[in-house]
């Protein structure tokens, strides 16, 4: 067995970030055109493989139109995940963006997310009405982008937002000082 067979690569996000983003909290996409215009929008589900080294994010194509046709000129995005309840948030990106429409099989995932995106908001006092107007779609219109984070960082409001994350510093709920 060769050294870097006996010795993988650590993975870049904890079990504690990889619970986060399989919780289903808010996910924005974002990209930028190959002239540097940025294009954002709000993805209608997500996912994430247990070992984290794999994430899915859905956007309805209709709504996300200059956004997919910057992942796919480019194949590089940028994902925020954040909790509302706690701001924590954390953001991905990668160089490896891979876009195919969505299937059945993508529905149960899409309707996990709606699920748990309805608590989360409710948590902060909004009705389930709210997040199903903002997350509705046909999945006949949906587009799944699946990548392989390339880096993360710290994206909390506090004085670590912006911060990379390291494979030895502590994981985001530790991170964050008393104040911050």
């Amino acid at each position: 067995m060769s050294d870097l067979t006996a010795n993988p690569t650590p993975a870049l996000l904890s079990a504690d970030l990889i619970a986060l983003i399989d919780k289903g909290v808010s996910v924005i996409v974002s990209a930028c055109s190959l002239a540097m215009r940025p294009s954002i929008m709000r993805a209608v589900g997500s996912s994430i493989t247990p070992d984290g080294s794999s994430v899915t994010v859905y956007l309805s194509r209709r709504q996300s139109r200059t956004l997919l046709q910057d992942i796919a000129s480019t194949s590089r995005l940028a994902v925020v995940f954040s909790e509302p309840t706690s701001h924590r948030t954390l953001q991905l990106k990668a160089r490896n963006a891979r876009i195919r429409n969505a299937v059945p099989e993508d529905a149960t995932v899409l309707a996990r997310y709606l699920t748990s995106m309805e608590r989360e908001i409710a948590q902060v006092g909004f009705d389930a009405v709210l997040v199903q107007a903002m997350l509705s779609h046909h999945l006949d219109d949906v587009v799944a982008i699946s990548f392989e984070p390339a880096e993360a960082f710290d994206q909390t409001p506090g004085p670590r937002a912006g911060a990379p994350l390291l494979q030895a510093a502590p994981n985001l709920a530790q991170e964050q000082s008393p104040g911050g």
